[in-house]
């Protein structure tokens, strides 16, 4: 049985609640969906998501990132603004320091055996990728690893003239946190639009 499922970041709660209410304050007249909460659909930063077998278990495999990888008990990382990427997306982005990269190459190299390559969405259009994109979705099924790997929040998707207003005019009028914190891992259910919608195993980083 194959299972789409994703490995994040989770933030703290006072930055949790923060992006929620950014998504509110920016949602106002065009809400942007999923609908983010504390409770149901959590913001998060997606180090990798994708379709999996069954074998792949979300504690044991949260477990192994953490033996293989140096964590601090927090990682902190500067916001890089909004961002409008086709197709109706708004993401808040965050720069991509090298511990970063090197969490994404440690999650890649110990979920791959477990990606169900079948299930790739080999229908969707793709004209929009970026090359590094197209050889990322290509390879594992998820535009953002490697060159293309682009840390971010999702705030939500709209219409594609709406996402790209919000990405011009948002900061004008909505307060933008200037760090976010991080300081847990999550293995969670997609839902829609990609959505952190169940929390299938959490860990603390470090």
């Amino acid at each position: 049985m194959t299972r789409k499922l994703g490995i994040a970041l989770l933030p703290w709660p006072e930055h949790t609640r923060a992006a929620v209410r950014l998504q509110q304050d920016l949602g106002v007249g065009e809400p942007l969906r999923p609908v983010l909460s504390e409770d149901g659909n959590l913001p998060h930063l997606t180090v990798f998501q994708g379709p999996f077998d069954h074998r792949l278990e979300p504690g044991p495999v949260l477990e192994r990132i953490a033996a293989s990888l140096s964590l601090p008990a927090a990682i902190s990382l500067a916001s890089a603004g909004l961002v409008h990427q086709p197709s109706g997306w708004l993401f808040l982005s965050v720069e991509r320091p090298v511990l970063l990269e090197k969490l994404q190459e440690t999650v890649i190299g110990l979920v791959e055996p477990h990606l169900d390559r079948a299930a790739f969405d080999t229908a969707r259009d793709r004209a929009h990728f970026t090359e590094a994109e197209r050889a990322g979705f290509a390879r594992y099924g998820y535009r953002y690893t490697g060159e293309a790997y682009a840390p971010h929040l999702t705030l939500g998707r709209t219409d594609e003239e709406t996402a790209a207003a919000l990405a011009r005019t948002g900061p004008r009028h909505t307060a933008l946190p200037g760090t976010w914190i991080f300081d847990r891992l999550s293995c969670y259910a997609m839902g829609e639009h990609g959505a952190h919608a169940e929390t299938l195993a959490v860990r603390p980083l470090g």
